[in-house]
């Protein structure tokens, strides 16, 4: 016998608003799953019931983007994670999109919501993670704090996943060309380079390459799946990139003064069904392989939190 009064397959549904702004926020992975400003989507909607393809509005911890053959080694210890990602033989992104947060409050422009990372061989560390969505006048604020309850040191880094939408609302290949007609700006001086499984194997400057987006630039030389950092700070400790569409809408995505990098990803080439019409641009405290390589990768302390602070927000010219 069928049930007729199941929940929402990314879980209950905590809607904000504030001003020109609403939002939508999951209990699955503590998904922002949808953004407006005066009606125009911010990030690419997703539905309810839609499976959340390409990470689209995640937030990824205790690591974002790849760990080289799930293997990774810290303060002496040798850990293996689980293969997300097999044509590439990495880990991915984390674990606390897969789960579904508890509601710790909601209010009209607020809602705060909390994950404990599992007891995993890979990643035993006893983390707890407090996620706050708030939109105000500048926008959406999300702070994610972590605090360590384990009695050892636990490695740490994260990013948000917006997918930024082009304005178009358009299928599979035809969204490069939507894509093209937008503009790009990524204030960051160094470029990290890759190898076949999208593992970092160096750096180089952005002087002369397709990837100088200092300069609003419009996105014709796609693919990019590529991760920048040397981030130009402004005076009060943020970094912002700029995405400005056709039809005058700009978003502005960042962070604060812990955001290293930035991951931009315009889907070039993925199945149509999973390309968000949009391009995504993700501020990171740390860029791949980081529980590897120790790059920009935080260190916490038992009984130590980490808080991060990043922003969403949209003008209309």
């Amino acid at each position: 016998m069928a049930c007729t009064n199941l929940p929402p397959r990314t879980g209950q549904q905590y809607a904000i608003s504030y001003g020109d702004y609403r939002a939508v926020v999951t209990q699955l992975g503590a998904t922002l799953r949808k953004l407006t400003y005066q009606g125009k989507n911010v990030i690419v909607p997703l539905g309810a019931d839609d499976p959340v393809t390409c990470c689209h509005g995640q937030i990824l911890i205790p690591f974002p983007n790849r760990i080289e053959a799930g293997t990774y080694t810290f303060e002496g210890t040798t850990y293996t994670l689980p293969i997300d990602e097999h044509d590439r033989n990495t880990a991915i992104h984390g674990y606390g999109y897969r789960s579904y947060w508890n509601l710790v409050s909601l209010e009209e422009s607020k809602v705060t919501l909390s994950w404990r990372s599992p007891h995993m061989n890979g990643y035993p560390f006893d983390i707890v993670v407090t996620a706050t969505y708030e939109l105000g006048d500048k926008g959406l604020s999300i702070t994610i704090a972590a605090t360590n309850h384990g009695d050892a040191n636990a490695p740490w880094a994260l990013a948000i996943h917006p997918w930024l939408d082009n304005g178009f609302n358009g299928y599979g290949d035809e969204i490069d060309g939507h894509n093209a007609q937008c503009s790009l700006t990524v204030p960051a001086d160094t470029h990290v380079t890759v190898d076949e499984n999208l593992i970092p194997t160096g750096t180089e400057p952005v002087d002369g390459t397709k990837y100088d987006l200092r300069q609003p630039t419009l996105l014709t030389e796609q693919p990019f799946d590529d991760a920048w950092t040397d981030l130009h700070h402004d005076a009060d400790g943020t970094v912002t990139a700029t995405f400005t569409r056709p039809d005058g809408l700009t978003i502005k995505v960042g962070g604060d003064e812990t955001i290293t990098s930035f991951q931009v990803c315009t889907g070039t080439g993925f199945p149509a069904f999973q390309h968000p019409a949009g391009t995504a641009v993700e501020p990171q405290t740390a860029y791949a392989n980081a529980f590897n390589t120790g790059e920009d990768l935080i260190v916490i302390e038992p009984g130590a939190t980490s808080a991060t602070t990043l922003f969403l927000k949209a003008e209309q010219a």
